[in-house]
């Protein structure tokens, strides 16, 4: 029968209980006098008077700190209980300790590879069994102490491994950045002058035209060969071609200006909707048709959003993270359908911008692979990826997490159907 033994004196103790200790003896008499005595040493006694008793006790959440376990009992004895609590991961990391009235150091050493951490001989010295008891729990709480620090420390490192890519992208951004700049400003200038001076060249030709109407015949058929009227025209359009794409390289430079913004002069007031259109700008490709995926929809539902106090940079990251996670999805959909699929299937990556009260609430959405509810509890740990060996690293959503939760006190939600769609929604306060 399994029970729990405590004195009736000590239960008036408000004194906590120093951890919780299942006792498996197949006497009653050890049983009573093990329970009594741990139990006016402030412990929380649970009795069992076999291993098949004992394993039924173990059968639910609720499990103690440490096992005093008996090898001579009928049925089950305590090695093959061993055996089978140290199968099972909910327990196998409780400390079991063995009592047995043998000395023989074989029993012993098979008592300690069954995955026993000590051994107690009877009769009992109580003294040493507390001692015993209170150096296994402490090692117990030491052990997990240090995986518990170790998992913070790794994340922590994580955390600046990252942010020092982050800030060395930044700078190597804003270097790239500021040379593209100076020659294209240098050739959108010099673009103007180069118009002015092929229209004046244009006139001339014009005015020649229009009062020596008969040149030599060496002219006349240069004219017919090059196709004087056509180069002209072209010409210009070239010039138009040139200014629109200077035009384009110069809105890109400033977008990777805005884009490489970080955190060294603090928290400042942003337009977000400047951060996603600068991160649209440079990831517009991924939205073409190309040799492996056919274009994608991009929607945009912008409302009326105030600037937010935020590190203009790091929120451009998330931006970053979650629609090139958007990308990956749809493509991954479009990759893994058949042909008639493909063509009858639109990507779509939908983003609404909205104000309620005091925050701002951002949706990125896309109607690609989605992800499953197991993986949904655990996209936001570091390292944790669905995506194909080499294709993420497991980090793009920790950080994000990081940066929108821990820097900005805000919150990153994820919603999905697998097989569907996804949408990640950021909220951030104003200030």
């Amino acid at each position: 029968m399994s029970a729990t033994i405590r004195d009736q004196k000590n239960s008036l103790n408000c004194e906590p209980a120093r951890g919780i200790v299942l006792v498996v003896d197949d006497n009653p008499a050890n049983l009573q006098v093990l329970s009594s005595f741990l139990d006016q040493s402030s412990f929380e006694v649970w009795a069992s008077r076999s291993g098949e008793k004992a394993i039924q006790r173990l059968d639910n959440d609720h499990l103690p700190d440490l096992i005093l376990l008996d090898i001579m009992m009928p049925g089950m004895d305590g090695f093959e209980t061993c055996k089978h609590l140290k199968s099972d991961p909910r327990i196998q990391d409780i400390p079991i300790i063995f009592m047995s009235a043998l000395s023989d150091p074989a029993e012993k050493v098979k008592g300690l590879r069954l995955g026993a951490v000590d051994y107690i001989t009877k009769p009992f010295q109580y003294e040493e069994v507390l001692v015993r008891i209170e150096h296994q729990l402490k090692l117990k709480n030491l052990t997990k102490s240090l995986i518990t620090k170790n998992a913070e420390l790794q994340q922590a490192q994580t955390q600046l491994i990252q942010a020092e890519k982050v800030a060395t992208l930044g700078h190597l951004t804003a270097g790239i950045a500021h040379e593209v700049n100076n020659p294209i400003n240098f050739i959108a200038g010099n673009l103007n002058f180069v118009e002015q001076y092929v229209k004046e060249v244009v006139d001339l030709l014009k005015l020649y035209q229009k009062y020596l109407p008969d040149p030599p015949v060496e002219i006349q058929n240069a004219i017919k060969t090059k196709d004087i009227s056509f180069l002209l025209n072209d010409l210009s359009k070239i010039i138009q071609s040139m200014q629109v794409g200077t035009d384009r390289v110069t809105e890109i430079v400033s977008s990777l200006n805005k884009f490489s913004r970080h955190r060294d002069a603090g928290k400042k007031l942003a337009n977000l909707h400047e951060g996603l259109e600068s991160t649209l700008l440079i990831l517009g490709h991924r939205l073409k048709t190309n040799a492996h995926c056919p274009a994608i929809k991009l929607i945009k539902k912008y409302g009326e959003l105030p600037p937010i106090e935020c590190y203009p940079g790091e929120i451009n990251q998330v931006f970053m993270n979650l629609i090139c996670n958007a990308f990956d999805a749809i493509e991954e959909t479009q990759r893994n359908q058949e042909f008639e699929g493909i063509s009858k299937y639109t990507g779509v990556i939908r983003i609404q911008t909205e104000s309620i009260g005091e925050r701002v609430i951002l949706r990125i959405a896309d109607n690609g692979s989605g992800i499953s509810e197991a993986d949904q509890t655990k996209i936001f740990d570091a390292f944790y990826t669905t995506k194909t060996i080499g294709k993420g690293t497991g980090l793009g959503l920790s950080i994000a997490y990081q940066i929108v939760v821990n820097n900005h006190c805000g919150k990153l939600t994820c919603h999905s159907i697998q097989g569907e769609s996804t949408e990640f929604v950021i909220e951030l306060p104003i200030r």
